[in-house]
């Protein structure tokens, strides 16, 4: 039977009240892929944009939230970067959906960092595309 988790989807355009927490099979890190177990994921205008209008994801279902930080849990085929436990950082997957608003999620290693000493989850989740953006 496949591992579940918790995540937040929508199946319609609009505001906060289209967000549902639904349980969803967890993912599983594909060559070069890591599973990271999300600490925080950071809100920015272009989720809030794309769940009240759709863009570059088109029409639901789909899940918001690219901005990400967490502790590697596994790792794929191929993956040298990193290795579970590591807390890393990164914006995986955009403009695709990266789906970071849940308890887990995959991405390609090379769209990772590891987190900065003192830095804390919640600023590591809220750095990537402030950070990019700067």
């Amino acid at each position: 039977m496949p591992v579940s988790m918790r995540a937040i989807r929508q199946e319609a355009l609009g505001g906060p009240e289209v967000l549902e927490l639904v349980d969803v099979p967890r993912p599983e890190p594909g060559p070069t892929e890591v599973l990271v177990r999300v600490a925080a994921a950071g809100v920015n205008p272009v989720d809030w944009k794309t769940r009240a209008r759709g863009g570059v994801l088109g029409e639901p279902p789909f899940a918001v939230g690219w901005d990400v930080a967490g502790t590697v849990e596994e790792i794929g085929r191929g993956v040298t970067r990193f290795a579970p436990g590591d807390r890393v950082f990164g914006m995986p997957r955009f403009p695709r959906e990266a789906a970071a608003y849940a308890e887990y999620v995959t991405a390609p290693s090379r769209q990772l960092a590891r987190v900065p000493c003192g830095l804390s989850d919640v600023e590591a989740g809220a750095l990537p595309l402030a950070g990019l953006t700067a």
